[in-house]
């Protein structure tokens, strides 16, 4: 037996309760069905039926809501140390059933078992490292005045949504939901439509770690229905959520009349900037795997290649044989480097941008065609010819497609870098420091890596600037969101008070 045979039966196991009884949404501690029927969710590798998902609608939001919000003030008021117990039981769970997640995402969405199998555990990491920051999640500082003694302190929000993608569900949930858990918040979480597997796994972990019946709530639905109902609902007072730009404005101006906090990590058309004078090979591994790693569909890919003209050729040559070499194929195979796109939708989306790229002028000098007829999959994609003022350079594709731009002077390639509405990560190399230090202090990314790929540290923040988003995630930056300041004001002594209506 292959491996992929192997992985194939280990999922048929994992999927069968699935398919039974379908995916229905988390409330309080109870199966809920969804009062718009049922949805079905559809693997991208077959486009063969999956399961039944409850459609939940505003009233399931309102039972979730009121459940975050019966609940809230036990969690908030539970000791640091208890809660943590029971978040890093919630790792514990992760990583005992890490190949179920692993295994029901990429059949789910499309993504590989070679980067999958790692974003179970990161999901785990991240229980793990917000279990140890609960204890000093309310740590403030001691403020001194000439007449007061200051302290500020942090107290828990209050109920809080989540709204998922579809692209790596369960790491990025994991992201959210782990620092408003140990921020004393409760949730409200609304998985995408396109991958609700894994949520319904999440939720099912903690309360098994012992999270209380109502802390963790999971209503599975569609934007407009549910994702509507949980940003306007007056319980909630934050919105943390992940997704492209247009629907971070939209949830934006739903919360607005409720004065809903938002965290919005949106889109990115990210550029790597690579200068004749860097590591080449280091820095052609780097353009790879930044752009065609989790097919593409994420939003710190570096979907554009901004590379100085005296080494253009050379280097776009050594690109394309690399990208015609990538295997595209069944996600549970450990050699598949891409699989299928999430969606027909999205598919359709990805795929025609191959004739918006020929009617801009640009060359496809790799891949451009769609793979098969049974699943959605393309070939990894390059776009050379091309200039900043294209479709292809200024939107986010969000797929397996990369866009090469030449540039000659140090000037020239932060003003293209700079070129683009969104502002989310930046990749240079170079092995110039004082070039290094000047472009990235220009650069108008919320993250820049210099001569590395994406490496998250959690402890550092995360986000973008312009439209790519608005707050951060990591360390204490999460914190800052999760947790309202509070400030008091001691009298050290007897200051002077000015004194009105006084003869």
């Amino acid at each position: 037996m292959t491996a992929l045979d192997d992985n194939i039966k280990k999922l048929t196991g994992y999927l069968e309760r699935f398919r039974d009884t379908g995916i229905r949404n988390r409330i309080a501690g109870q199966d809920v069905a969804g009062s718009g029927g049922v949805f079905r969710t559809t693997s991208p590798v077959d486009k063969s039926v999956i399961c039944d998902v409850a459609h939940g609608t505003a009233d399931e939001v309102d039972k979730a809501a009121q459940a975050a919000s019966d609940t809230f003030a036990g969690w908030r008021d539970m000791p640091a140390l208890e809660r943590k117990k029971i978040l890093i039981k919630v790792a514990e769970g992760i990583e005992a059933r890490a190949e179920e997640i692993a295994l029901c995402e990429c059949w789910d969405t499309g993504q590989t078992i070679k980067f999958m199998s790692k974003a179970a555990l990161r999901g785990a990491e991240n229980f793990r490292y917000f279990a140890d920051q609960v204890v000093q999640a309310r740590d403030g500082q001691h403020l001194q005045s000439p007449t007061l003694m200051n302290v500020t302190t942090r107290k828990s929000i209050g109920p809080v949504g989540v709204i998922t993608p579809w692209n790596t569900p369960f790491m990025l949930s994991t992201w959210k939901i782990a620092p408003a858990l140990a921020a004393g918040c409760t949730v409200v979480h609304k998985p995408a439509e396109a991958s609700p597997l894994t949520a319904r796994l999440l939720v099912e972990i903690a309360e098994e770690a012992g999270l209380p019946p109502g802390v963790l709530n999971t209503v599975n639905g569609f934007g407009e229905g549910a994702g509507k109902a949980l940003c306007e609902h007056p319980k909630i007072k934050a919105i943390a959520f992940v997704g492209e730009s247009s629907t971070g404005s939209l949830i934006t101006k739903q919360g607005a009349d409720t004065l809903k906090r938002n965290h919005l990590e949106l889109g990115g058309k990210n550029p790597v900037i690579v200068f004749d004078d860097a590591d080449l090979e280091r820095a052609l591994d780097a353009v790879i795997f930044m752009i065609f790693s989790i097919n593409g569909e994420r939003c710190t890919s570096s979907s554009r290649l901004l590379v100085q003209d005296t080494i253009r050729a050379e280097f776009e040559a050594k690109l394309v044989e690399r990208v015609n070499n990538i295997k595209v194929g069944h996600p549970l195979d450990p050699s598949t480097e891409i699989g299928p796109l999430v969606t027909e939708e999205h598919f359709n989306k990805v795929t025609s941008y191959f004739d918006i790229a020929k009617e801009d002028g640009a060359t496809i000098a790799a891949g451009g065609v769609t793979v098969g007829d049974e699943g959605y999959f393309v070939r990894p994609t390059v776009f050379t010819n091309a200039n900043n003022k294209m479709r292809i350079a200024q939107e986010e594709i969000f797929g397996p497609v990369l866009t090469s731009i030449p540039f000659s002077t140090e000037e020239e390639a932060l003003s293209l870098a700079n070129d683009t509405d969104y502002g989310l990560t930046g990749y240079l190399w170079t092995n110039d420091l004082t070039r290094a230090l000047r472009f990235t202090d220009a650069l108008e990314a919320g993250m820049i890596w210099v001569n590395s790929e994406n490496v998250r540290h959690l402890p550092t923040p995360f986000g973008g600037v312009k439209s790519s988003g608005i707050g951060r995630d990591g360390g204490d930056w999460s914190f800052e969101f999760y947790m309202e300041q509070k400030h008091i004001g001691f009298a050290t002594g007897q200051h002077k008070i000015t004194k009105l209506g006084v003869l």
